[in-house]
């Protein structure tokens, strides 16, 4: 009668290890799938205003439904203008939008149509 008490006892916690392991390997983290570097430099006390950006980009041209959508998005240093951070966005067609993360101002883009909304060079 132990033995099969002793037996019950082990197979419950074989089964409870089991299930604890596949958990955490089914939780595990998943963030170098996608883009660690986006993670890593949205670290670095970046404030993103969201809504400026939101607003940048309704505000550009090329903005129909039916256009590109959005392949990636990232946070790069500034080294151009050597300080600060912008945003990159990468589209379907193979165009991209850059967005001063502070600001939301879109600063830099290869849309024919956004030329004139970027700042002057001058």
């Amino acid at each position: 009668m132990n033995s099969n008490k002793l037996l019950i006892a082990i197979i419950i916690i074989i089964v409870v290890v089991i299930g604890a392991v596949s958990a955490v390997f089914l939780t595990g983290d998943n963030s170098d799938d996608f883009n660690s570097t986006n993670n890593t430099n949205m670290t670095n006390n970046t404030t993103i205003n969201t809504s400026s950006i939101a607003n940048s980009q309704n505000s550009a041209s090329n903005s129909s439904s039916n256009g590109p959508s959005v392949v990636s998005e990232s946070v790069e240093y500034n080294y151009q203008n050597g300080e600060g951070y912008y945003r990159q966005v990468e589209y379907s067609d193979g165009n991209f939008r850059q967005y001063d993360v502070n600001t939301g101002e879109l600063i830099g883009s290869s849309f024919e149509s956004d030329q004139k909304y970027l700042p002057s060079r001058e």
